[in-house]
């Protein structure tokens, strides 16, 4: 338990002593038994991301013609949750960082002032 406590970074002078009494005191704990290191579960750290951190950018089409657009892009923001998709006449990078640099950007900024 001390070891799980140390492994997130918390520590305190009474903490052998308090873990002690709180599994002397812990009716389940009592019951478990020892369980060896090799038992123990690893600790993974969880990710901080900020808004518009993570993003899926896929497109979907061929599809046929509609105003000059064959293509849609779809774009996802992981952390937020928001969704677009928008239609382009070409699924090729030029068409990608324009719409990035034009449309979804500047939207981002304008969220973010709010």
């Amino acid at each position: 338990m001390v070891d799980k406590i140390n492994e997130s970074g918390f520590y305190w002078h009474t903490m052998f002593k308090d873990a002690n009494s709180f599994v002397k005191a812990c009716d389940f704990c009592q019951k478990s038994g020892n369980i060896s290191r090799q038992h123990k579960m690893p600790q993974t750290s969880i990710l901080e991301v900020e808004i518009f951190d993570v993003w899926g950018v896929n497109y979907t089409g061929h599809f046929p013609s509609s105003w000059g657009n064959r293509y849609i892009l779809v774009t996802v923001d992981y952390v937020s949750k928001r969704v677009e998709a928008i239609a382009t006449p070409t699924n090729d990078a030029k068409v990608v960082r324009r719409i990035f640099k034009k449309t979804i950007f500047p939207r981002d900024l304008e969220y973010l002032k709010r």
